[in-house]
C-alpha cells in the first residue's frame, strides 16, 4: 500500500469516526501506526512511529514561543525509585506506567484519571531486576493495552476500563527474567522480550495473537545449551550461523544471555522487524565461551519477519562480547542521502561507543565512527565490520580500565532524530571502568553473574581520589551528523545518567537532566531556550500531542535505573521521590506541589562492634551487594546501609539478610549465597564505612 494510499485511507476512517457515537478507547491498528507519521495529534507507539524517530511535526511550541511553556497539570504517583515510560497519547487519553509495572490512564487535556491498573508483583521479584523495577511503557492495539510486568507476565487490559483481558506468563518464573521495555505491535502481534542475562538466562524475543494472546513465535538469539532444536523460528539460523560460534562449558550453565530488553523498530515497506539484542552470561567471554568464538547472536542487530519470526540477516556490533557492550539501545530507521545516493538506513548508538549506519534491507555497514572517546578499539574495520580491538582490553591476563563502562557510551534513554536537520541526538555518556577477570568465578544460579573481579569496581579511599575519578564522568547531549559521522554540536551535563530526548518540528530538543531540570534546546545549535525545575531527576523521554489546537508536552519525573542504585556517590545527592507525570502546554499556570524531603537518617553507633572480619567484608559487600547498594556503600537510592538501623546488631542485620524479613520490599534472603559469619563480616565492613563517612564530614565541618 502506498504512503498516499494509506493517509487517505486515514482520512477517510477519521472522517467516519467523526460520525459515530463515543469512539472506541485505544482504536488502533495497522492503518493508524503505518501512517503515524502524518498524524501530529497523537503518539500512539513508544517511539511514536514504527520507525521510533521521535520526532514530531507539531510546530505551536517553538523556539520564538517555548518562553511561554508552562505547566499544564501534573499528577503524583505512589511508586518511588526510576520513571522510565514514554506517555501514549491517542484520541485524548493519555497512558503511562510507573516502577513495578503500573499502568495508569489520564484525560490527555485535563488531567482527570480515567482508570488504573496494579499487577502486584512480588516484590522479591525486584532482586532479579539489575537495573531498578522500571517499566518503560505500554503499547496499545484494537481497543486493548498491553504492559511486560516485571515478573515476565504480558498482560492485555481494556483500554476505556483497565481491566484485565487476557494475560500470559512469557517466561520460566523459577530462573530470574524480568521485563522492564514497551511492548509493540505489528500486524496484530504483540512483541516483547525480556532481561536477566547478568543473572543466567537464556534470551529470546516473542510473537504474542494481539486478540487472544496465543503465542505465534518465538525467536531464540543464543543456541540452546542442550544442543537440541527448540520448535522455534530461531531454529535453522541458530544450526546454520550461532552453533559453531559457542565454545565450552560456561554458557550452558547461564544460557548465555542476549535477552531482548528494549530496542525494536518495524519497516512496513519490507515488512521487517529489527531488534536489538544483549550481553552475553556472564559478561567475561573467557568464562563464557572459553575466550573462543563470536556467540552469535549476542550484541547485535537482528532483522525478522514479523509474520513468522523468519531471520533475515544480523550485524553483531561487538563480536565476543566481554564488557556488557550491549546492542539494546534504541533502534531508528530513516532515509538520507549517502554519497549521493538515496539510502534507507538503520541506525544505532549501542554501548560500545560507536555509531552504526546500516543499510536497512541487507545490514551491510555504511559507516561507523565512535560519538564518544573510547578506549577498547580504534575504529571498526570497514569490509568487514569489525571493531579493531586494543591489545590487552580484554583483561584476559591483566586489568584494563576501559571506556566506556558497562553503562555504555549510551544506554536505554532513547535517542531522537531530526528529518529536518538531518541530526540524531544522542543522550551520551563518557564512564571509566576497571575490568579484571574473575579467577575464582563459579555460577550460582539466580545470582549476578559475571565473570569480572568486583574488586576492581570498588571506590578509591578519600575524598580526593573520589572527585578525580568523578570528574571523568560526564553527560552529554550530541547533535550527530550520521553522514559526516561527526557531532555537530554538544551540551555537556555535570551527571552523567540523564534522560531521553524528543525532537520537534518547531526546531527544538527536550531533554532532562541527572540535577532535576527539564530542558529545550534549539535543534540547530544546542542553545538553551527554556527550562523547569522538576525537582526530582529526569531519566526518561518526553512525548508530545495535540488537542483542540494546542500543544502539549508529557513527561515522567523520578530518578533511578541502573546508574543510581550502583554508582550514586557520582551523581546528585538526592533522595528517592515519588514520581510524577508532568503535562506542559503554551501558557500553562497549574502548580506542581512541593515535595519535601525527608531528614537524613542518623544512627548512633557509639559502642557498636562486631565480630565479623573488614577485610572480607570488603570483597563480600562487592561480590553480592554493590550492584543495588553502591560501591563502597556510596548508594542511597536503595537504603543507605551507613545509617542503617540494622547495623545496630548483628541480629537485626542477620534477620534482613539471612532471615529475608525485608523479602516484600525487594530485599531477598541471602541464605543461599552467604553463610552467616560472611553476612556479620559485611556487617563489619558496612560499619567501617559508616564510620569513615561520619568522619569525612566532621572534617568538612
Amino acid at each position: 500500500m502506498g504512503k498516499f494510499t494509506i493517509i487517505g485511507a486515514l482520512t477517510a476512517s477519521l472522517l467516519l469516526a467523526a460520525c459515530q457515537p463515543g469512539p472506541k478507547a485505544g482504536k488502533v491498528d495497522a492503518v493508524r501506526l503505518t501512517a503515524a507519521d502524518a498524524d501530529s495529534s497523537n503518539w500512539m507507539s513508544y517511539g511514536r512511529t514504527y520507525s521510533e524517530q521521535r520526532f514530531s511535526p507539531l510546530t505551536q511550541v517553538n523556539t520564538d514561543t517555548v518562553a511561554k511553556l508552562g505547566v499544564a497539570w501534573s499528577h503524583e504517583f505512589d511508586t518511588d525509585r526510576g520513571q522510565e515510560a514514554t506517555p501514549l497519547i491517542i484520541d485524548g487519553t493519555l497512558y503511562t506506567t510507573t516502577n513495578w509495572s503500573k499502568v495508569y490512564a489520564f484525560d490527555a487535556k485535563t488531567g482527570a484519571p480515567k482508570w488504573s491498573y496494579d499487577p502486584k508483583v512480588d516484590g522479591k521479584r525486584g532482586f532479579s531486576a539489575c537495573c531498578d523495577t522500571v517499566n518503560r511503557g505500554v503499547a496499545v492495539w484494537n481497543g486493548m493495552v498491553y504492559v511486560g510486568a516485571l515478573d515476565g507476565r504480558l498482560i492485555a487490559l481494556d483500554a476505556e476500563t483497565g481491566k484485565v483481558k487476557w494475560s500470559v506468563v512469557t517466561v520460566d518464573q523459577s530462573k530470574p527474567y524480568t521485563i522492564t521495555g514497551a511492548p509493540r505491535v505489528i500486524k496484530g502481534k504483540v512483541m516483547i522480550g525480556n532481561g536477566g542475562a547478568e543473572y543466567g538466562v537464556r534470551g529470546y524475543l516473542s510473537a504474542y495473537d494481539a486478540a487472544t494472546g496465543k503465542m505465534a513465535w518465538r525467536f531464540y538469539t543464543t543456541p540452546n545449551p542442550e544442543g537440541k532444536p527448540d520448535g522455534a523460528a530461531s531454529d535453522k539460523i541458530l544450526a546454520e550461523k550461532a552453533k559453531g560460534t559457542w565454545f565450552g562449558e560456561g554458557w550452558k550453565k547461564t544460557g548465555g544471555g542476549g535477552t531482548v530488553w528494549d530496542a525494536m523498530a518495524y519497516d512496513p515497506d519490507l515488512d521487517i522487524l529489527y531488534i536489538g539484542t544483549g550481553n552475553g552470561s556472564p559478561w567475561n567471554h573467557l568464562k563464557r565461551s572459553d575466550g573462543k568464538g563470536d556467540n552469535l547472536f549476542l550484541s547485535s542487530i537482528v532483522a525478522l519477519k514479523p509474520d513468522n519470526g523468519d531471520y533475515v540477516w544480523h550485524y553483531q556490533t561487538t563480536p565476543a562480547d566481554s564488557w556488557d557492550y550491549t546492542a539494546t539501545q534504541h533502534i531508528m530507521l530513516a532515509e538520507m542521502d549517502i554519497d549521493g545516493k538515496a539510502r534507507k538506513v538503520v541506525m544505532q548508538a549501542p554501548k560500545n561507543g560507536f555509531f552504526y549506519v546500516l543499510d536497512r534491507a541487507t545490514g551491510e555497514l555504511i559507516s561507523a565512527k565512535n560519538y564518544i572517546p573510547i578506549t577498547w578499539a580504534t575504529g571498526v574495520d570497514q569490509k568487514t565490520g569489525r571493531p579493531i580491538e586494543v591489545p590487552g582490553a580484554r583483561y584476559e591476563k591483566n586489568p584494563a580500565l576501559a571506556m566506556p563502562a558497562p553503562y555504555g557510551g549510551h544506554n536505554w534513554h532513547p535517542m531522537a532524530y531530526s528529518p529536518k536537520e538531518n541530526l540524531v541526538y544522542i543522550p551520551a555518556m563518557t564512564v571509566p571502568f576497571g575490568y579484571m577477570d574473575d579467577g575464582k568465578y563459579t555460577h550460582q544460579q539466580g545470582k549476578w553473574n559475571v565473570g569480572i573481579d568486583t574488586l576492581a569496581t570498588a571506590l578509591p579511599d578519600g575524598d580526593a581520589a573520589r572527585k578525580a575519578v568523578k570528574a571523568m564522568m560526564k553527560g552529554h547531549l550530541i547533535a550527530w551528523d550520521p553522514v559526516a559521522q561527526k557531532a555537530r554540536w554538544t551540551v555537556e551535563h555535570p551527571y552523567f545518567w540523564n534522560a531521553g530526548v524528543l525532537a520537534t518540528a518547531g526546531d527544538l530538543v527536550f531533554q532532562g537532566s541527572a540535577e532535576g531540570v527539564f530542558a529545550a534546546y534549539n535543534a540547530k545549535d544546542g542553545s538553551k531556550v527554556w527550562s523547569y525545575k522538576t525537582h526530582n531527576g529526569i531519566i526518561a523521554a518526553p512525548s508530545t500531542y495535540s488537542i483542540d489546537g494546542e500543544q502539549y508536552i508529557a513527561l515522567m519525573v523520578g530518578y533511578g535505573g541502573a546508574a543510581p542504585l550502583a554508582a550514586n556517590v557520582f551523581l546528585p545527592d538526592r533522595q528517592r521521590l515519588p514520581g510524577r507525570l508532568i503535562v506542559f502546554k503554551l501558557g500553562g499556570t497549574a502548580k506542581v506541589p512541593e515535595q519535601p524531603l525527608a531528614e537524613k537518617m542518623q544512627i548512633d553507633l557509639t559502642g557498636v562492634t562486631s565480630k565479623g572480619s573488614v577485610t572480607d567484608g570488603f570483597a563480600l559487600y562487592h561480590a553480592n551487594c554493590s550492584v543495588c547498594h553502591g560501591a563502597s556503600v556510596s548508594g542511597t537510592y536503595l537504603p543507605d546501609l551507613k545509617t542503617s538501623p540494622m547495623l545496630l546488631s548483628a541480629e537485626n542485620w542477620k534477620s534482613v539478610v539471612i532471615d529475608g524479613a525485608r523479602q516484600p520490599m525487594g530485599m531477598i534472603s541471602f541464605k543461599d549465597y552467604l553463610t552467616n559469619d560472611q553476612s556479620e563480616s559485611i556487617r563489619a565492613y558496612v560499619l567501617s564505612e559508616s564510620a569513615k563517612a561520619k568522619a569525612e564530614m566532621a572534617k568538612a565541618k
